[in-house]
């Protein structure tokens, strides 16, 4: 992911078929040798405060310019179909807004995109994220947070 998260285009990188049975060792030196295809970079943990590991990893995003760009507020009040839910992604952006994940809700949306393009299957949901619905509107998850009154603190504290 952190590959795909960079914009690299691993899809025509190599053509390799993985059988459930191939020895482990073998793909991991199949992977590591092209090119070194594979590479992590993380500072040191004492080095380096949490907010600014994230923002530092997070500009290394590969995200095309036309999530970049877009209003993602607008977009996500755009998929809301009456009252109820325009209140409740309206409350919900203005805390994505606070905590300046605006960009994580960009990368969200696009991340959706290409797995729904590539046929990727993901799971349902998991934790705390299904609280909001927000994330549901965009298809992170399957999960209605507001017919099941789940409350969007349960995420975003």
């Amino acid at each position: 992911m952190d590959q795909l998260m960079m914009g690299r285009d691993l899809w025509n990188v190599a053509n390799v078929t993985v059988d459930p049975a191939v020895d482990i060792e073998k793909l991991v030196t199949l992977i590591q040798d092209p090119g070194k295809l594979m590479t992590w970079t993380f500072p040191e943990a004492s080095d380096i405060a949490v907010p600014e590991f994230d923002h530092i990893r997070q500009s290394h995003w590969f995200m095309p310019e036309q999530y970049r760009n877009m209003d993602i507020a607008e977009y996500v009040l755009s998929l809301c179909v009456n009252e109820e839910q325009l209140q409740r992604c309206g409350q919900e952006l203005l805390m994505f807004q606070e905590r300046g994940l605006f960009d994580l809700l960009r990368y969200m949306k696009y991340l959706v995109d290409i797995m729904r393009t590539n046929h990727v299957i993901w799971g349902v949901g998991r934790g705390s994220s299904v609280a909001s619905y927000v994330l549901f509107k965009l298809g992170v998850h399957r999960i209605d947070s507001l017919f099941y009154d789940l409350d969007p603190m349960e995420f975003l504290r």
